[in-house]
């Protein structure tokens, strides 16, 4: 069986500046896919807003050149988490082929565990001590494959984190809802209890929409002032099933 190549792998760099704040609705923050063009820009309105926030960072990206290595220097101090990107058909063929490839890029970005917070590609699940999760979502192509060892992947010392609702992006890129808009999504979520878990939201978002282009810093800016203002805190993974 074709084993996946160790630069699909993604791995999560928490950044955990400051704690969650003490309020009733907390909301988690995170980051796929980079390092990318939109990275520096997060990583610039993170640093001013000290907000905790999870980056799943791609295994190969950072191999590409040395400013995008620089931008995960910066979180090499901080707590890993592993991901994995495209090509799902060979990354859920075998399941000792996808711990073998977490184990290996684990070692090669000093990842340290057990536990290690993980999201797995495409699969939108939760394998947490208190709770289980699976991916509704899974259309008849991909049920017809072999399905995922969740719960022996969740054995091997990985907590599996899916994402209860993403800021879109188009083709290009660039987002699809305003801030505004995403807001009062995550208002009318939390209002009508549509989560994992009670009071807490994880949002998903991708760095690729924080280019330049797109405003890659007003946007995550805004996002991060309208939920303060609308009394949200802020949490990190690690405290998400706690």
């Amino acid at each position: 069986m074709k084993s996946v190549n160790r630069g699909l792998f993604v791995t999560l760099f928490l950044l955990m500046n400051l704690p969650a704040l003490a309020a009733q609705k907390t909301i988690h923050l995170t980051f796929d896919d980079g390092p990318l063009n939109g990275t520096a820009n997060i990583l610039q309105v993170l640093a001013k807003e000290q907000v905790p926030v999870a980056m799943f960072i791609v295994g190969m990206h950072p191999d590409l050149n040395q400013h995008r290595a620089a931008l995960v220097a910066k979180a090499k101090s901080m707590p890993l988490v592993t991901h994995a990107n495209n090509h799902y058909r060979y990354f859920y063929a075998s399941v000792e082929d996808l711990l073998a490839d977490l184990a290996r890029t684990d070692k090669s970005l000093g990842l340290k565990g057990p536990p290690i917070y993980a999201r797995l590609p495409g699969r939108n699940v939760f394998r947490l001590p208190d709770m289980s999760s699976d991916d509704f979502s899974i259309g008849k192509p991909e049920g017809r494959r072999k399905e995922p060892g969740f719960e022996f992947v969740a054995a091997s010392g990985y907590y599996l984190y899916g994402w209860d609702h993403e800021w879109v992006y188009d083709d290009r890129g660039k987002p699809v809802q305003k801030v505004g808009h995403l807001v009062s999504e995550i208002d009318h979520l939390f209002a009508y209890g549509k989560l994992a878990k009670p009071d807490k939201l994880i949002l998903l978002m991708h760095d690729e929409m924080f280019q330049d282009n797109y405003n890659g810093t007003a946007n995550p800016q805004a996002l991060v002032d309208t939920l303060k203002k609308r009394g949200y805190a802020f949490g990190n993974i690690s405290s998400f099933d706690g």
